[in-house]
């Protein structure tokens, strides 16, 4: 069993406000994010979609390699992208979709083969089980040649 810590840090109120993301690993430390950065488009700061896809995506990927590892193919570069759509509900906001997209290098594996090893990778994840709240996950799958 495996835990990880995230720390924030917010000062001031609501939309002026500005919270320090940090990670025990020190990935982040006092990282900024805000309304600015959740719902604008400023750059110097993060947000908790953007966070949770980077984790979704590193997760999947990191399945799907130890997947294709168990069925006897090995990888040997995996790219793959994850974007989080945080739509207005009601008087509040909701993730509606999570999409990712794979593409991958993967010697010797056929296209069938290929996309069912991703499927399960991307049903099986932990981060995609943790989603499961989420309507939409969709899967890009591309096999490089």
């Amino acid at each position: 069993m495996t835990e990880k810590k995230a720390t924030v840090h917010w000062e001031g109120q609501g939309k002026q406000g500005e919270g320090r993301i940090s990670t025990e690993t020190d990935a982040l430390k006092d990282y900024p994010y805000g309304f600015g950065s959740r719902f604008e488009d400023d750059r110097r700061g993060t947000n908790p979609e953007e966070l949770l896809g980077a984790a979704h995506a590193a997760c999947f990927t990191m399945a799907f390699s130890f997947a294709c590892d168990k069925a006897g193919f090995a990888t040997t570069a995996v790219d793959t992208s994850a974007s989080v759509r945080l739509v207005k509900q009601g008087e509040g906001f909701a993730i509606d979709r999570i999409a990712l997209a794979l593409e991958a290098t993967v010697p010797g594996i056929d296209d069938a083969k290929f996309r069912e090893i991703a499927e399960a990778a991307k049903r099986d994840c932990p981060l995609s089980k943790a989603l499961a709240s989420v309507p939409e996950i969709t899967l890009n799958a591309t096999l490089r040649s």
